[in-house]
């Protein structure tokens, strides 16, 4: 098992290096990629001093699966690539996602959809996962008719220069502006370029990606999507109506028994999700589970993840761990 990390040396790499740690992935050669001008840097992993080399090289060195980390751009050029020298790409990017030829992959709710000639493998964004892991054991009980969900993101999101920016103006030093104004104290009602429709970009990506995911295009999705000034993981206010009514202990019960989810959810001991305990774990935690009395069948729910693991670099390496362990490599 020859395997290639593409992006190594950004924020979402160097989390899927301490992951694939973390879950001993068996591998027998490891490439750590970047760009041509990141190429010759020494990233230490478990003891031993890697170079990082370009993309060229990584290519001619044929791996098994490469796991992309590099944007929207680097992968529409180069994923193809990759997959015709037989490497199979797990792409963290949105280039792929809404392409009708390729997979969309939650492992635990859609895995077994993975075939042996999947060349290229999109993983969600990292919102959409945390949200269709914590509804997917509730639509597969009740039915879904409608999802109202409101985000509140990590600077982590947007990389490293975001949570630079953050914590300067922490500092009351200049910093580089990576968002349109100063983050710290501030929210921003603002993710990803406003589309003509008014929604963002990324609200669109979980508005779209939720059906692609649940195979379900009835599903009706709106979504605000909003930057706040912390770091840890992505937390969301979903309101979900569902097609048939529900019993609360059901529903605690549902999801305390899907795999990836871990019910917080006891307010008299004000027990519920947080970023800062979300932080660095691979889980998506679900509290403040109340029934929405304004209307029937309609259920409220907290939902909180590590956008950087469970959003991004833990459902690669499943996906890839999938692909073993089913024999599709």
């Amino acid at each position: 098992m020859k395997l290639a990390v593409v992006g190594a040396t950004g924020l979402v790499g160097s989390e899927i290096l301490e992951v694939l740690e973390e879950h001993n992935f068996p591998f027998s050669e490891l490439l750590l990629v970047a760009s041509e001008r990141s190429a010759g840097k020494k990233i230490t992993y478990k003891g031993k001093e890697f170079t990082v080399i370009g993309l060229s090289q990584a290519v001619a060195e044929k791996p098994d699966i490469a796991i992309f980390s590099a944007g929207g751009g680097t992968s529409l050029e180069w994923a193809p690539k990759f997959a015709e020298v037989g490497t199979i790409v797990i792409d963290n990017s949105s280039a792929w996602r809404m392409d009708p030829s390729k997979k969309l992959v939650v492992p635990e709710i859609n895995g077994k959809s993975l075939r042996i000639d999947d060349r290229i493998i999109a993983n969600p964004n990292c919102s959409t996962i945390q949200m269709v892991l914590a509804l997917a054991p509730l639509r597969e009980k009740y039915g879904i008719k409608r999802i109202v969900v409101s985000t509140y993101q990590s600077v982590t999101g947007t990389g490293k220069a975001a949570v630079d920016q953050m914590m300067a103006e922490r500092a009351g030093e200049k910093a580089e502006m990576v968002y349109p104004y100063k983050i710290d104290l501030n929210v921003l009602p603002h993710i990803d370029v406003f589309q003509d429709n008014g929604y963002t970009k990324e609200e669109m990506k979980m508005i779209n990606e939720t059906k692609k995911i649940f195979e379900d295009q009835s599903i009706e999705v709106t979504a605000t999507t909003v930057r706040i000034p912390v770091m840890g993981g992505h937390s969301e206010s979903i309101n979900v109506e569902f097609k048939k009514d529900f019993d609360l202990t059901e529903v605690r019960e549902l999801l305390s028994k899907t795999p990836g989810v871990i019910v917080q959810d006891d307010p008299s001991k004000n027990l519920y999700p947080m970023p800062m305990n979300a932080h660095k774990k691979d889980e998506v935690f679900v509290g403040r589970l109340r029934r929405d009395e304004s209307q029937p069948n309609t259920l409220n729910m907290w939902v909180v993840a590590d956008n950087l693991r469970k959003g991004a670099a833990t459902n690669a390496v499943q996906i890839a761990s999938y692909l073993m362990e089913h024999s599709l490599v």
